[in-house]
């Protein structure tokens, strides 16, 4: 055989391109693929339990390391299981390969035994996806992985087991590539536009996504040059809200303080770096626009200004360009108004919290967040987990926080956690789950178990689908079917050789955790929370208002926002005094 069989040369090309493990469940139509891992050097197998585990836990590899991650599906259900996972990855902007294997090629259009149509399935969950024959081996390859590093998503290799064992259409030699896409230069006329917009403003609000992630100084120079508040979207609170003396909170459904309240009422709102969907969080006019991704500007709000480029290298060329601002008023009044909104709601919250049963979820974060370490990662569920951790976990530059943020699923929290602690074994890796994404994915508590995974997965156990609830609430529909029969998880745990601690009483739950994080391995934290603590957004109209008024019978409304509050107060100090 001249050529490496295609396995044996898709194996060798990725550990080339820096993958250190696929993560899957072998067997059928995988197995040249396997068996090509298994003589590699240098690369692993992760088995999981379940393919959509493996995908949600090379989606959270990507975005810890920034570098490529690959799953992988053996034919039919064994590949239509990554589907939740990689549109997770793909809108997450993770990048991803996933090969989906396939029937057999002589019998594929055939009807056969397994038979699916994954060139088709995964189109819309990625930047590339074909079915890849021995002929255009290494070349596909290749096109495969620059893409999804290139471009920051999926690719898909579609491979039948049967051509996988097949001679490759060429040696396996190195090729050049680059490790992710270049920083966008924006035009100057668009600077130039944009300075002129700003200068003409009385009043500016910049509103930040995960595009300023490395343009954290950058904004804050901006926000000083222009005396703006400065809010962001969730996925920019991990890149932007640490060291902001200009932070007025976030905006969205999961939003707080005076984040919503600044980016109505300035004469200029510039997003930067943020695909934030919800359009009726934002004014609808007066608005202008930065984003590195074209496609972003302006399909959530009218612009009157659009910029294509790099956050960072935007406002560098912009800031000779704008004038700079001496009236503090409308930004201390926003300060202000976010200390004041922060106060409300923490002293609705705090009286005799430490004493109130069922456990408050919040008074579970807001201790998870002061014990966690300084560069943990924290992996959270999709649901009301995600509430406690946008208003409870401190971000400091080091510190990340990982979700299905973008597409929504539920049971990522724990799959992801796998895949962030892999890619980082020194770090702290926190699962901030819920009991019913727990329960979706239960499996992967084995996986953990099975790679002596030190996660520590602290379990917020309500016996309900709390955002469900929520939802029909502020629908005005009394919430049916949300709830379900306690179930004890930490027994779960310890049957699969997870040590487990379980706790109904608040005075245990700062003493647990510090005991839970600070033991060795991996352990499952689980505090029976109360299902009627809700969260509303900052901004709610008349009609959800009824809503609540007629469904609601009890519940936490606003909850905490924890250390948050000590930092809208010292930001206050930064006000001048007359």
């Amino acid at each position: 055989m001249a050529n490496p069989t295609v396995a044996r040369q898709l194996v060798e090309m990725l550990h080339q391109a820096g993958v250190q493990r696929i993560y899957g469940v072998v067997g059928d139509s995988l197995n040249p693929i396997v068996d090509a891992v298994r003589r590699t050097p240098g690369i692993e197998w992760v088995h999981v339990s379940h393919e959509e585990g493996g995908a949600f836990a090379a989606a959270a590899e990507a975005q810890v390391t920034g570098r490529l991650a690959v799953c992988a599906g053996s034919s039919g259900p064994g590949n239509t299981h990554l589907l939740q996972g990689l549109y997770d990855a793909h809108r997450s902007g993770a990048p991803v390969l996933a090969l989906a294997s396939h029937i057999q090629s002589n019998e594929i259009g055939t009807g056969f035994f397994q038979e699916t149509h994954p060139e088709r399935t995964f189109t819309d969950c990625s930047h590339w996806c074909e079915l890849v024959t021995p002929q255009q081996m290494p070349r596909a390859l290749r096109v495969a992985i620059q893409t999804a590093v290139g471009r920051r998503g999926v690719s898909v290799v579609v491979l039948p087991g049967d051509l996988a064992a097949e001679e490759s259409g060429g040696p396996t030699v190195p090729s050049a590539e680059v490790p992710g896409p270049s920083r966008v230069q924006p035009p100057e006329d668009q600077v130039r536009q944009l300075a002129e917009a700003i200068n003409r403003a009385r009043t500016v609000t910049l509103f930040c996504g995960a595009g300023c992630r490395d343009a954290h100084g950058e904004v804050m120079e901006l926000a000083g040059h222009v005396l703006a508040p400065v809010g962001h979207a969730l996925g920019g609170k991990e890149w932007i809200q640490y060291d902001n003396p200009y932070d007025v909170g976030m905006n969205g459904l999961l939003g707080y303080g005076a984040a919503h309240k600044a980016t109505h009422e300035a004469d200029l709102l510039l997003l930067l770096g943020t695909d934030f969907p919800y359009a009726n969080f934002l004014p609808q006019h007066g608005t202008a626009q930065v984003d590195a991704d074209i496609g972003h500007l302006g399909r959530r709000t009218p612009l009157e200004v659009a910029v294509h480029g790099d956050v960072g290298e935007t406002i560098r060329a912009l800031l000779p360009l704008i004038e700079p601002k001496t009236d503090r008023r409308f930004l201390d009044s926003m300060l202000r108004a976010h200390a004041e909104a922060l106060e409300r709601v923490v002293s609705a919250y705090t009286p005799r919290v430490e004493r109130m049963r069922p456990i408050h979820p919040e008074y579970v974060a807001a201790q998870l967040d002061e014990l966690a370490d300084d560069d943990a990662v924290f992996t959270v569920d999709t649901g009301m987990c995600n509430v406690w951790a946008a208003r409870y976990v401190t971000p400091n530059g080091r510190r990340r926080v990982i979700g299905s943020f973008r597409h929504g699923s539920m049971a990522n929290a724990l799959p992801h956690a796998v895949g962030a602690q892999l890619a980082a074994p020194g770090r702290q890796v926190v699962s901030m789950s819920g009991d019913g994404g727990l329960a979706m994915l239960l499996g992967e508590l084995i996986t953990v178990r099975l790679h002596r995974l030190p996660v520590k997965v602290v379990l917020f156990n309500n016996a309900s689908l709390g955002m469900v609830k929520l939802e029909m609430m502020v629908d005005g529909i009394p919430d049916y079917e949300t709830d379900h029969e306690p179930t004890n998880f930490a027994a779960i745990a310890e049957a699969v050789g997870i040590p487990a601690m379980r706790v109904e009483d608040p005075k245990d739950v700062r003493d647990t955790l510090a005991k839970g994080l600070g033991t060795p391995g991996p352990v499952l934290l689980e505090f029976v929370t109360d299902p009627n603590a809700l969260s509303i957004p900052p901004a709610i109209t008349g009609e959800q208002i009824r809503g609540f008024a007629v469904s609601a019978s009890k519940m936490v409304l606003g909850g905490g926002v924890g250390r948050m509050v000590d930092l809208a107060r010292s930001n206050l100090r930064n006000i001048p005094r007359p």
